[in-house]
């Protein structure tokens, strides 16, 4: 599969032993996975449902991929520690980024840089590679020319709110909906963050 799309992306973002890039195609069931495992189950039984869902994500991942502009990016992270030259990188964390070109909310640009699909592997959170990622992200959205990038976040995920708002997100506002009103499910909140411009050295 070609992902020349990707060319122009930062080639690592590397701090100990961890490393940001592009995702390849052998990546794609792996960071599959990793999404999958990152949606919360309840009850706990439903989690048989994850191998489902991860070949449902692992189509939706190569269809982007395969249809994806040039304001299009699929992340990685890697533990170095546990790969090698002759063996399958160990991806603990993925994310993606791309314009989006609907405008439901009051923004001033029909085209905006949209962050979605965060997850890092549970047994390696709290090592700063969410982090990583984001700011992987803030430096490809400043490449493509863009002052700002969007997100949105359950308000009930206090852990991933504060994620973001350590990383320079604020709150845009809450949005509720149908779902929230009838059957109790969590508001979506809107985030934003203003980027510094990039400037040649």
């Amino acid at each position: 599969m070609n992902i020349s799309h990707q060319q122009d992306l930062p080639e690592s973002f590397s701090e100990a032993h961890y490393l940001v890039r592009a995702i390849r195609q052998q990546d794609l069931f792996e960071a599959a996975g990793v999404l999958a495992d990152s949606f919360p189950l309840n009850p706990e039984f439903l989690r048989w449902l994850i191998p489902v869902m991860r070949i449902g994500i692992y189509e939706d991942l190569r269809s982007r991929l395969r249809t994806a502009s040039p304001h299009y990016a699929c992340l990685v992270a890697v533990d170095m520690s546990r790969s090698s030259g002759t063996e399958e990188d160990c991806l603990v964390g993925t994310v993606e980024v791309g314009l989006r070109n609907e405008s439901p909310w009051p923004i001033r640009t029909n085209h905006y840089p949209y962050l979605s699909n965060l997850a890092v592997r549970e047994d390696y959170r709290g090592r700063g590679i969410a982090k990583k990622l984001l700011a992987t992200c803030d430096r490809i959205v400043t490449g493509w020319g863009f002052q700002e990038i969007y997100l949105h976040v359950l308000e009930t995920n206090n852990s991933a709110r504060q994620l973001y708002l350590k990383a320079g997100y604020q709150v845009e506002e809450t949005q509720s909906g149908w779902s929230s009103f009838l059957f109790g499910q969590p508001q979506r909140m809107l985030l934003h963050k203003k980027l510094e411009k990039r400037t040649n050295v």
